[in-house]
């Protein structure tokens, strides 16, 4: 897993980004205006304080260990995915296993029905924020009524000095049929590749970094319109997908939703810039069912309304960097 290093120990000069689908990390309140209500104490799925808790405590840890195989420190970008609102990201980033490491973020509440966001987290130490912005993704059905979804989120700033982009996605799920919702995903590559126009038309020397939970693997058209819409794109996720790998697991079968995709002047070795190692997914004993039916699939925190107390429905994922010293 991790032979592209010669010596397996902590670098100063690695750093990592991670991606993570926190699965359903709602407060216990009900907010009228949104879908929200089986995640309170009164709910189907019972969530009370204490189950919150566990859950932020559990999360923050995963978080602190991400990349720390040859990093000194955690992840200094994560994107976000499944979170209700600023407070459960605050009691996140604040928790004893992350407060050392001093996040901060990039949030916007989207228009979701169920009022799930995405955010940006990142250690000041190491990334400047220079701008944040999210992206509507407008879908009708044929009715012409609007289905809400989430936003995607653009940040903008400087790590260890270089210029990066950063777009944070999740896009729409298959709940109702691959196919019949596959015009959706479709429709937030638009937007994808409205931003990516954007930015390079504004910055074309900056370094750019996609993350989300597509709900579409590698070799499907959305992610593929994406890399095919400019010839400066690259997704290191395809690798591990030939390899029949996964990040979430439905019905018996390994999905590769949570992905990365990044801009090629991240591959070549630079003197004093970061370039890009390789990916990973964070599958570790401690966010895996140990046995049962879920036997070595994430360790989730329900099953259907089962409080089963663990992580996610969907591993982390883990980019590794260099920084070249000169």
């Amino acid at each position: 897993m991790f032979k592209y290093f010669h010596h397996k120990h902590i670098k100063e000069n690695i750093f990592t980004f991670a991606f993570y689908n926190l699965d359903n990390l709602f407060d216990v309140f009900d907010d009228p205006d949104t879908l929200d209500d089986d995640f309170t104490p009164q709910g189907s799925k019972r969530w009370t304080y204490r189950r919150y808790r566990n859950k932020i405590s559990k999360m923050s840890k995963i978080i602190s260990e991400l990349g720390r195989d040859y990093s000194p420190v955690p992840p200094v970008i994560i994107g976000l995915a499944e979170l209700e609102n600023e407070e459960v990201l605050k009691d996140l980033i604040f928790h004893k296993n992350l407060a050392s490491y001093h996040y901060d973020y990039a949030h916007y509440d989207s228009p979701d029905e169920r009022g799930v966001d995405v955010a940006l987290i990142f250690q000041k130490e190491h990334f400047e924020l220079l701008d944040s912005r999210p992206h509507t993704v407008y879908i009708y059905n044929e009715n012409n009524q609007r289905d809400y979804t989430r936003d995607i989120l653009c940040v903008r700033g400087r790590l260890h000095g270089e210029l990066w982009h950063f777009i944070v996605n999740h896009w729409p799920s298959r709940r109702q049929g691959t196919s019949d919702t596959e015009h959706k995903r479709l429709k937030a590559a638009e937007v994808v590749n409205d931003i990516l126009e954007e930015i390079l038309r504004r910055h074309p020397d900056t370094r750019i970094g996609i993350m989300g939970d597509f709900n579409d693997e590698p070799y499907d058209k959305s992610i593929q319109s994406i890399i095919k819409s400019n010839g400066q794109l690259f997704n290191p996720m395809q690798t591990l997908k030939d390899k029949e790998l996964g990040t979430t697991n439905h019905k018996d079968r390994w999905y590769l939703f949570d992905q990365f995709i990044f801009s090629k002047n991240f591959l070549p070795p630079m003197a004093e810039k970061h370039s890009f190692r390789y990916v990973d997914i964070y599958r570790r004993e401690e966010n895996i069912f140990w046995k049962g039916k879920k036997k070595n699939q994430p360790f989730r925190t329900y099953i259907g309304r089962k409080y089963t107390g663990g992580h996610s429905d969907h591993f982390p994922i883990v980019t590794y960097l260099e920084k070249n010293m000169p």
